[in-house]
C-alpha cells in the first residue's frame, strides 16, 4: 500500500528543543486520532514524538504587490519580520520557523501558483494572507490538507472552507456593522464599490445592517476596480445621496486601494452639491491614508469607519508594535495602522499558540489542523475576543459555518485622527443572521 506522506515540519540545529505543558484532554485526542491512522490506513504515517526535530516550521504568506489594484505588501514583510523575531526568541517550543512568502498580483492564476508552491514546500499552514482568489486557491489548499489561518476576510470562500481559520469577520462583518451605524444618521445611501464577484457580494451585506435599523436598501453602483478617475461614478453617487432635502445623504466607497482615487473624483465633485457624510470600511481607508490626503482637511474628515480591532493608536497594540520597532524598523512596507499587518500579527499569535499547545509532538498541517478543530481556545491579547472554531456556530445557517468573530468597532475621523466613536466592540451575529445572500 502506498501514501503521500503528510506535511512535516521540524527544526534545524541551533534551535534547542523546550518543554511545554498542554492539557492532558489535548494529548489524548492527538494520540487517539494518530493511532486511529495508523490502524486504519497503515501507511503515510505521521511520526510522533520522540522523531528528530532538525528541520523548520515552515509556513507561507501571501498578498498583492505591485499591482494596479489592492496591494498589501505590509503582510508578506511583517510576516518574516515576525519569524526573525520569534527565532532570535528561542524558536517556537526551540523550534524554528520559516516564513516563504509570495506575490499574488491580484491575479486567479498567480494565487492558484502560490498555493501550489505552498503544497510543494510542504508548508504547515498559509498564515495571515490576502487574496481575493478564494475558490482558485482554497481547493488545492483542501488537497493538500493545508490550513489557511488569518485570511484578510474579503471573500465569503475564507468563512465557508473546512479548513479555513478567519481571525476576523472580514468584509460580511464590516459591511453589516456599518449599514447598521448609518441606519440612524443617514438619508439615502449609495454605495460604490468594485464590479468583481467579491464586489457583488458587498451589497446585500451593508443592506442586512440598513435592515437592521429600519433604512432603505443601499443604492449599488458598480465601479471598474483599476480606475484611474471616479468623475462619473462620483457625480451619481452624490446625485442619488442627495435626492431627499429633508435627510444627509451618505456615500460609501468600498473601493480598497482605489478609495482614495475615488475620493480625489469625489472631493471635486461634491462641491456643486448639498452635504452628504461620507462612510467606509477599515482597508478601504486607514491613519496613512487620510494623512497622506491631507490629514484634518482630507475628504475622510468626519467620515464613519469600522474596522475589525481597535483603533491603531490602542496600547494592545504594542507587542506587535515592539517587533516591528525590533525587527523591521524603517520598513515602510509595514504600517502598524494597516489592517493587513494587524491581521497578519493576530493570525501569527494564533499559529504560535498552536504550535506550543502541541508541546514536543511532530508539528504539521494534520497535527495543526486536528489541534484547532479540537476546540482550542486562543487569546489574542484583547484585539479580538477569544477565537474557536466551531462548525456548530449560529452563523452556519447563513452560509458563514467559519465566521467565528463577528464583532467590529466604529470610529471616526476627527482632526485628521480616526479615533475610536465608542469604546469596545459591537456583535453583528444578530444581523448577518438576517442576511439574505441568495
Amino acid at each position: 500500500m502506498t501514501g503521500s506522506p503528510r506535511n512535516r515540519s521540524r527544526l534545524r540545529s541551533g534551535f534547542l528543543p523546550r518543554r511545554t505543558s498542554r492539557p492532558l484532554g489535548a494529548g489524548a485526542l492527538a494520540s487517539g486520532a494518530l493511532a486511529a491512522t495508523i490502524l486504519v490506513t497503515g501507511c503515510g504515517v505521521v511520526p510522533g514524538p520522540g522523531v528528530d526535530n532538525d528541520e523548520p516550521i515552515t509556513v507561507m504568506t501571501w498578498a498583492p504587490e505591485k499591482t494596479n489594484a489592492t496591494n498589501k505588501p505590509g503582510m508578506p514583510a511583517f510576516a518574516k519580520a515576525y519569524a526573525r523575531w520569534v527565532n532570535a526568541e528561542g524558536g517556537i517550543n526551540g523550534r524554528e520557523l520559516n516564513v516563504i512568502t509570495c506575490n499574488e498580483r491580484n491575479d486567479s492564476v498567480a494565487a492558484s501558483r502560490c498555493a501550489r508552491t505552498a503544497v510543494k514546500e510542504n508548508v504547515v499552514a498559509v498564515i495571515g494572507s490576502y487574496s481575493q482568489h478564494a475558490d482558485t486557491f482554497l481547493p488545492t489548499l483542501e488537497g493538500a490538507g493545508i490550513p489557511y489561518i488569518g485570511g484578510y476576510g474579503i471573500t465569503t470562500d475564507e468563512f465557508t472552507s473546512p479548513l479555513s481559520y478567519p481571525v476576523n469577520g472580514g468584509q460580511p462583518a464590516l459591511l453589516a456593522g456599518l449599514g447598521r451605524a448609518l441606519a440612524d444618521v443617514c438619508g439615502p445611501v449609495t454605495l460604490i464599490r468594485p464590479d468583481t464577484i467579491a464586489g457583488d457580494q458587498l451589497p446585500p451585506l451593508l443592506d442586512s445592517g440598513l435592515s437592521a435599523g429600519s433604512h432603505e436598501p443601499t443604492a449599488d453602483q458598480r465601479a471598474a476596480e483599476e480606475a484611474t478617475e471616479y468623475d462619473g461614478q462620483a457625480q451619481r453617487a452624490l446625485e442619488t445621496s442627495t435626492a431627499d432635502p429633508e435627510a444627509e445623504g451618505c456615500v460609501v466607497p468600498a473601493l480598497g486601494d482605489r478609495t482614495s482615487t475615488f475620493m480625489d473624483s469625489f472631493r471635486r465633485a461634491r462641491t456643486d452639491h448639498p452635504d452628504v457624510r461620507t462612510a467606509t470600511v477599515l482597508g478601504s481607508v486607514d491613519q496613512t491614508t487620510i494623512n497622506t490626503t491631507g490629514g484634518a482637511s482630507s475628504p475622510y474628515e468626519g467620515s464613519y469607519v469600522t474596522g475589525w480591532y481597535p483603533a491603531s493608536s490602542d496600547s494592545l497594540w504594542e507587542p506587535m508594535k515592539d517587533v516591528i520597532k525590533k525587527e523591521a524598523f524603517g520598513d515602510n512596507r509595514i504600517d502598524p495602522a494597516d489592517a493587513g499587518v494587524q491581521t497578519t500579527w493576530i493570525a501569527y499569535t494564533v499559529f504560535k499558540q498552536v504550535v506550543e499547545s502541541l508541546g514536543d509532538d511532530e508539528v504539521s498541517a494534520d497535527t495543526v489542523t486536528r489541534t484547532l478543530n479540537g476546540g482550542l481556545k486562543v487569546d489574542t491579547g484583547g484585539l479580538t475576543p477569544t477565537l474557536r472554531w466551531q462548525f456548530q456556530d449560529k452563523l452556519a445557517a447563513v452560509g458563514f459555518p467559519r465566521l467565528v468573530n463577528a464583532n467590529v468597532t466604529f470610529q471616526e475621523v476627527k482632526n485628521g485622527r480616526l479615533v475610536a466613536r465608542r469604546d469596545g466592540f459591537i456583535d453583528v451575529t444578530d444581523t448577518l443572521y438576517n442576511t439574505d445572500l441568495a
